[in-house]
């Protein structure tokens, strides 16, 4: 069984191909071609964390394919708790074509995957955010074309967000440099995992420095400083990113052609600032509708490929 879990799990090519059809889906719904490519199909999202872009680009994503969603609130299923996960998947697999999950630890959705009779995809995990990367990687194209050297530079922490998108940039031959507090960087076993299937020399940069970071960059990343999850690191995370907002003044450093991405929410005025979240050079929100082609491209190869 295919999963759609951790970009680690697909080749280069595979990754690109699907860059490809979200590329065409994301043109047939501009032109307004219509394509039912899910007709049949039902999609169950469970989703232990709330969520805005996941769960609506999802849910539309699947109406404009012809599918049917039905939508699952963690709290409702008892992920681990109300019945086991094997359990819990081995029921859903009678019920569903396959399942979108967003869970607080990745292992839950392993578990789920290692039992599961049909594709399971990562709606976000603490470990990773495939779909979003995917996302990224399709703005970045639209805005430049060939993205093989071009330069990414991530303000903040290794986290989920910037670890998926730091495998899809080395996937198209792109670079990825993270600016960060002392502390924050990317894991030992992620950058362990990423030597062995793209080799020591494509390990992403980090610096602890963020106009360092940007002098070079062809676009800059940001996300928010404390995710669910980590409300109660929420002061001293402020403290030590104060150095690292994504504001005019580091904008100025980067290169004219520099974009500005942010996988949203955005909290303006901590990691970002509104003059920069609503400039010239941003195109965040281009990434969030990206977030609906580049899924129904997943859910596409997944259930009808």
């Amino acid at each position: 069984m295919v999963h759609f879990l951790n970009l680690f799990d697909f080749s280069p090519e595979g990754v690109q191909q699907l860059l490809a059809d979200a590329a065409k889906l994301k043109a047939e719904r501009k032109a307004g071609t219509p394509n039912t490519r899910l007709a049949g199909k039902v999609i169950g999202l469970v989703f232990e964390k709330p969520s805005l872009r996941t769960r609506v680009s999802f849910e539309a994503g699947i109406a404009q394919l012809g599918g049917t969603s039905l939508f699952f609130p963690g709290n409702e299923i008892g992920l681990g708790w109300r019945e086991t996960l094997e359990d819990f998947s081995r029921t859903m697999s009678r019920y569903v074509d396959a399942m979108v999950m967003r869970v607080f630890r990745h292992e839950t959705l392993e578990a789920v995957a290692n039992a599961s009779s049909v594709p399971i995809v990562n709606g976000l995990s603490d470990r990773s955010h495939p779909c979003q990367a995917l996302a990224d990687i399709l703005t970045l194209q639209e805005c430049f074309g060939d993205v093989k050297n071009k330069t990414v530079a991530f303000i903040g922490d290794g986290n989920n967000v910037s670890r998926s998108l730091a495998i899809a940039c080395a996937v198209v031959g792109a670079k990825l440099a993270l600016a960060c507090p002392k502390g924050y960087e990317f894991d030992g076993d992620f950058l362990k995992r990423f030597a062995a299937k793209f080799g020591e020399k494509n390990l992403p940069k980090t610096f602890h420095d963020a106009a360092t970071a940007v002098k070079n960059a062809d676009a800059i990343y940001t996300d928010v400083w404390t995710s669910m999850g980590q409300e109660a690191e929420r002061e001293e995370r402020l403290q030590k990113f104060s150095g690292f907002q994504v504001n005019e003044a580091l904008l100025s450093k980067a290169p004219k052609h520099c974009k500005v991405l942010h996988c949203l929410p955005a909290h303006r005025g901590e990691e970002i600032t509104d003059a920069v979240v609503d400039g010239p050079q941003s195109v965040v929100f281009d990434q969030a509708e990206n977030r609906l082609h580049a899924q129904k491209a997943i859910l596409v190869k997944l259930l009808v490929n």
